[in-house]
């Protein structure tokens, strides 16, 4: 097992990950350096390469419609209508618990909406979040407490619910990469194989909110600067467009509500994420608040919005195809087998660890799950995993760590929103409080499910 190009190449890939080289580089030099150990030649690994960029497409097609659906809900002044709500309710009640949980719900909600029924990813937090800074520092609350109820509804509705970037997750990279690995996924539910990952998450959650945050927390009130938030948020467009505009009409955060409901029921009756973005894109430009003239610009800024992580999704297809094209995968599962001598048990939890570890280091569970799938698929077959079982692995090994990775969104998201007054350090106050809350008890729930399923 020491010598597998497979191994090799995850190892390679991974260390400069974690040396902080770009992931994509990091996948394309791994996925040369495992062909060529395997003896495939330059030619052959680039040519299995690109057969993998191929296969992810589609994938990167539906990102960059969805970020130009992103821009043009910012367009509208919705997010901004719901953080003027907010406000003013807290305004009304004052300090009360009640209204304090209110917020943290519809703080949930928003970060829940943003991967299925209004699919914008993190595009929204420095929109909506910075405006409550104010509001969260006069009622004593914990920043840290906020970013973990941001990134559990980034991460557990990807994870759970397959709409929008679940539907991604869920179906279009992870059954896909399970199917085409050698398991039959006709009659597989990811809601089902999936549940209980997500109540570990939902344990988190409530750990967070009434155990380890629940004290007040003191801030200084500091004016956000405007120029200060632009510089957080520097080179994102959705922001730089939703600042330009002061007040927003009714007739727009209509017209976007409209927008949402029609993508979704576009994704819905036809399964693709790819048709709903581009139906509710057409909402928005039918009805004026995207004019024509604007249409290319607020398109272009979408695309830039989703274009890294489309990226990343496609140089991960061609990494896994070309461990595929090694021949290697079945060695390294008869030497894992052996090594784990039947223990079910011991052999779902070092796969997990590794999925930890492997998120931790690329920053994105959706290009880990091609990786995964690839070595995982075969040895969970040769252990006697039941599908659904095996889908539970590979679903949670792959959002392992995407909660507390330095790299990824669903920290940096809430860090970008939060620090805008410079009072919420990335490291300490978003990165180490969402690993613990939310990796332990994934861990821990995703091995009960590999158990049970």
């Amino acid at each position: 097992m020491t010598i597998n190009a497979v191994l090799l190449a995850v190892v390679i890939m991974l260390g400069l990950s974690l040396a902080r080289v770009h992931v994509v580089l990091s996948l394309l030099i791994g996925a040369l350096a495992g062909g060529l150990i395997a003896g495939l030649g330059v030619t052959d690994t680039l040519a299995a390469f690109q057969e993998g960029i191929r296969n992810g497409a589609q994938i990167a097609l539906s990102y960059a419609l969805l970020g130009a659906f992103a821009v043009a809900i910012a367009h509208s002044g919705l997010p901004q209508s719901l953080a003027g709500a907010v406000i003013k309710r807290i305004d009304a009640g004052g300090t009360s618990g009640m209204i304090k949980y209110t917020l943290f719900a519809g703080l949930v909600m928003m970060s829940c909406f943003s991967q299925n029924l209004i699919p914008i990813h993190i595009a929204f937090i420095p929109l909506l979040v910075p405006p409550l800074l104010l509001a969260f520092n006069r009622m004593q609350i914990d920043r840290r407490l906020i970013a973990c109820l941001i990134t559990f509804g980034l991460v557990t509705t990807y994870m759970f619910i397959p709409y929008g970037f679940g539907d991604i997750y869920l179906n279009q990279i992870m059954l896909k990469n399970v199917g085409e690995a050698g398991i039959d996924i006709t009659d597989i539910s990811v809601t089902k194989a999936m549940a209980i990952p997500a109540l570990g998450m939902f344990v988190g959650l409530l750990t967070a909110i009434f155990i380890s945050y629940r004290k007040p927390r003191e801030y200084k009130q500091l004016a956000i600067d405007k120029a200060a938030q632009d510089n957080v948020v520097e080179g994102d467009a959705l922001s730089k467009t939703a600042a330009t505009a002061q007040t927003q009409s009714k007739l727009k955060t209509l017209v976007a509500i409209v927008a949402i409901v029609t993508a979704f029921v576009v994704q819905l009756y036809t399964d693709s994420l790819l048709l709903g973005s581009m139906f509710g894109f057409g909402v928005f430009m039918a009805t004026g608040v995207v004019k024509w003239g604007e249409a290319d610009t607020v398109f272009n800024d979408g695309i830039k919005l989703m274009a890294m992580i489309g990226f990343i999704m496609i140089t991960a297809q061609g990494f896994a195809e070309v461990m595929k094209a090694t021949e290697q995968i079945q060695p390294l599962v008869d030497g894992a087998t052996t090594l784990f001598g039947g223990n079910k048990a011991m052999a779902a939890f070092i796969m997990l660890l590794l999925g930890l570890i492997v998120t931790m280091g690329i920053g994105s569970s959706f290009s880990t799950i091609p990786i995964l799938a690839a070595i995982y698929v075969p040895l969970c077959i040769s252990l006697g995993f039941s599908p659904l079982a095996t889908v539970a692995i590979i679903g949670t090994a792959g959002a392992l760590g995407d909660a507390g990775s330095p790299a990824s969104d669903s920290t940096l998201g809430p860090t970008s929103g939060l620090n805008v007054d410079g009072q919420h350090d990335h490291i300490k106050d978003s990165v180490v409080p969402t690993f613990i809350h939310y990796n332990i008890p994934l861990l821990a729930f995703g091995w009960i499910a590999a158990m049970v399923l």
